[in-house]
């Protein structure tokens, strides 16, 4: 049976629900596409390395809600080792996915659309000397994957289903590429767990297109997909404590950001980070850990 994590439910509770200020957001939904260029363009300047620290704790080279500690507990579910190997879907600037090889020995196949973030990820991975284990491509993951059934023991996507609209075709291609017994894990930290203002909507999405789905939707998915739920873990509270101390962290250094961003974006990517600390501190947007493996 899956582990399911349950939810404080806050729903009778008699209080005002809105996180964000309504003097700098106007509910309207945003691109964010330079945000993402902004970051894997600077991703390996101090300042940006001095913000993963100081949010993180442990600088891995992530741009999404995990941790070194996290990712430790995620590896323990993947039981990776020499010999077998990985795909990691939506793979950023690479970091977390080096690691994974650094750690396990295992080879890794890192996609991801944005090319400065492929640039940065190849850069990466020839400074850490590990050019025979793992390889970057830029790769459309909401298309078909340009892979063969069954070349992969395991899949990962941290921080990132959230991005593609047909949910069900994304997870039906990862399990074709799937080998048998293969295990996927992801990340999903816009589930729907309480009440959200179409302000906060708006702005906890501002940075790309998002799908907000219900507490439920993502096993039944999985289930469709022919693959069988081992793990559903709440792990909301990683991400309230990394956004907030990602807008803390950002914050003391809004001089030299506002230089490099503009003031517009800097502030944008703040109310992002106070809006999505707030209603994840309140279980109002919740971030669940799955894993499921194929049937053999």
């Amino acid at each position: 049976m899956p582990r399911v994590s349950r939810i404080p439910s806050n729903l009778s509770k008699p209080v005002q629900w809105g996180c964000v200020d309504k003097t700098i957001s106007n509910g309207t939904p945003r691109t964010g596409r330079g945000q993402y260029d902004t970051n894997y363009g600077n991703f390996q300047t101090e300042l940006y390395e001095q913000i993963r620290r100081e949010a993180f704790g442990e600088d891995i080279g992530q741009n999404s809600w995990v941790t070194a500690s996290e990712q430790d507990k995620f590896l323990t579910w993947l039981e990776l080792s020499p010999g077998k190997a990985l795909l990691d879907v939506a793979c950023g600037a690479g970091g977390p996915a080096l690691r994974i090889a650094a750690k396990t020995g295992c080879s890794v196949v890192g996609i991801d659309v944005h090319e400065q973030g492929i640039s940065t990820a190849r850069s990466l991975t020839a400074l850490r000397g590990l050019s025979r284990t793992a390889e970057f491509r830029v790769v459309n993951a909401a298309e078909p994957l340009p892979f063969s059934d069954g070349s992969f023991d395991a899949i990962t996507c941290i921080d990132a289903i959230n991005h593609f609209s047909d949910r069900r075709d994304v997870i039906a291609g990862w399990a074709r590429v799937l080998k048998q017994g293969g295990r996927l894990l992801f990340t999903d930290p816009i589930t729907v767990t309480g009440p959200l203002t179409n302000a906060e909507i708006a702005a906890r999405s501002s940075t790309s297109y998002y799908l907000f789905v219900p507490h439920g939707y993502d096993e039944s998915i999985l289930v469709q997909c022919g693959l069988r739920v081992l793990v559903c873990e709440n792990v909301t509270r990683n991400m309230a404590e990394i956004a907030e101390r990602r807008r803390a962290a950002r914050s003391s250094r809004s001089v030299a950001l506002r230089e490099i961003e503009g003031n517009q974006a800097f502030e944008r990517q703040q109310e992002f980070l106070t809006v999505a600390a707030c209603i994840a501190q309140e279980d109002r947007l919740s971030r669940f850990a799955y894993v499921a493996e194929k049937l053999s």
